[in-house]
């Protein structure tokens, strides 16, 4: 956790005195040089074989929330009949014989470049957030079961390990994630100091970054991109940081170097935020307002391509997990709150279509397919008949999977579903198993065993599945 206080900052300057008396940038109870000091000298003797259990890899879960349908994006079912097969269509792909529902046509000329999953079952159909807990009975994020291996933050960086990008890491005025269902940021047993951490503006910001600016400029993200400029500013003369040690001093400096241009899209090429961007594909009067998610939809496609270029990023930079989620919209119960398939998948699909596929062609050609794994689940998934409204309703027996990257072998379906769509025809696989191929991609499990100070809860947590078999 980065901290800031307003009282280093009076009548328009840093106090050097009161700044250097705190201990500069208290991270985890730690200052951040302490950090710095502590992490290098665990890296001459991580553990008793003295290999390093991190790969030089990352995750993105982008989180699909409220339960997306496997027919209407990756399992057609178009031979089924009428009421159970895809209330969009289909659509082919590059891979032979394979189809997608219809509002996907930029990733199915993309198919070869990534791998679904027909037999994926998370287990129940309650809203909630569990594929971000990887059904571990710690109840902690993914991120933070990483982080509390791979440490809060980078040694050489001070890039944090674990991120969580909500709609308003890229827009201030964005609507509010629904945390009705479960708390992101939740760590479960293990410490606060391995929570993700939340960029953007709002309480969010203020609880994890722990940044506390004067009142009425906190909440905008430019006023703290320029409060942050300013600091650098003043930290580049001043005698104070000249007084720090040798690793105060490079936590310092790289502070500002690096951990501040990474979260600022405006350093960004401006062609490829562009390519990214996704506001344009549904704009607000687009959207019918007798659905109360007319806000969920719109947030939605004003930030999810921007949040998938800032995850990119990250990644780039050195952070480890990367949970991406927008807001409640998966859920097309075609009711008074959500639309029906065939208009929901306009709303939600075609955004997440334009976004993902963006992503993978930006990965693609910065040569970092091997390096970057991305995963886009739900909670759930949806039953094979659509009701009466045209709408389907939460069903916990086969949900949708799509995996790219990591050094995974892609270009492939694994597994299959029954014949209405509803169970796995094949062996399933869990969220234990969707857990253990993340951390899998992330760690050498066995070296991570022989790591002092590692719980045996979390070695025991991730080790409790198999990695998807024909991915590995």
């Amino acid at each position: 956790m980065l901290t800031f206080q307003d009282r280093f900052w009076q009548s328009g300057r840093w106090q050097r005195r009161q700044f250097l008396q705190a201990g500069a940038l208290a991270l985890g109870g730690l200052t951040l040089g302490d950090n710095f000091a502590i992490r290098a000298a665990a890296a001459a003797g991580e553990n008793k074989s003295g290999k390093n259990p991190l790969k030089d890899r990352s995750v993105i879960f982008l989180f699909m929330h409220g339960g997306p349908s496997q027919f209407e994006t990756f399992d057609p079912k178009m031979d089924a009949p009428s009421g159970i097969r895809s209330a969009t269509g289909e659509i082919p792909t590059t891979l032979p014989g394979i189809t997608f529902g219809s509002t996907f046509p930029r990733l199915a000329k993309l198919a070869h470049k990534f791998s679904i999953v027909r037999s994926f079952a998370t287990g129940d159909a309650n809203h909630d957030i569990k594929p971000i807990l990887g059904a571990d009975t710690l109840q902690a994020n993914m991120g933070s079961l990483y982080s509390s291996i791979a440490g809060a933050s980078r040694v050489d960086t001070a890039m944090p390990t674990n991120v969580a990008l909500f709609p308003r890491s890229v827009d201030a005025t964005a609507r509010e994630v629904v945390k009705e269902f479960g708390n992101f940021e939740g760590t479960g047993e293990l410490s606060r100091s391995f929570a993700p951490f939340v960029p953007g503006a709002g309480a969010a910001l203020q609880q994890d970054m722990r940044i506390n600016l004067p009142e009425g400029r906190f909440h905008d993200r430019r006023a703290l991109l320029e409060s942050l400029d300013g600091w650098r500013r003043w930290s580049d003369g001043s005698t104070a940081v000249q007084d720090f040690g040798g690793f105060q001093r490079k936590a310092f400096d790289v502070l500002h170097r690096g951990v501040f241009d990474a979260f600022d899209l405006a350093r960004e090429d401006p062609r490829t935020v562009e390519r990214y961007d996704t506001a344009p594909l549904l704009p607000r009067g687009r959207i019918d307002k007798k659905w109360n998610n007319i806000d969920h939809y719109a947030t939605n496609a004003l930030t999810l391509g921007r949040q998938l270029l800032l995850a990119r990023r990250l990644c780039e930079r050195g952070v480890g997990f990367v949970t991406v989620t927008t807001s409640f919209i998966w859920d097309m119960h075609a009711d008074i709150n959500n639309a029906p398939m065939t208009v929901g998948m306009e709303y939600v699909g075609t955004p997440f279509d334009h976004a993902v596929s963006a992503f993978i062609e930006d990965v693609e050609a910065r040569g970092l397919s091997d390096k970057i794994l991305l995963v886009c689940c739900g909670e759930m998934g949806r039953s094979p008949a659509i009701n009466a409204n045209g709408g389907r309703d939460h069903w916990g027996n086969l949900a949708p999977l799509l995996l790219y990257g990591g050094g995974l072998k892609m270009g492939q379906v694994i597994g299959e579903s029954s014949r209405d769509g509803g169970e796995p025809a094949t062996q399933a696989v869990t969220m234990k198993d969707l857990l253990a191929t993340i951390m899998h991609t992330l760690l050498d499990i066995g070296q991570a065993r022989l790591l002092p100070g590692v719980s045996q809860r979390v070695i025991e947590a991730i080790g409790r599945g198999e990695p998807i078999r024909g991915l590995v």
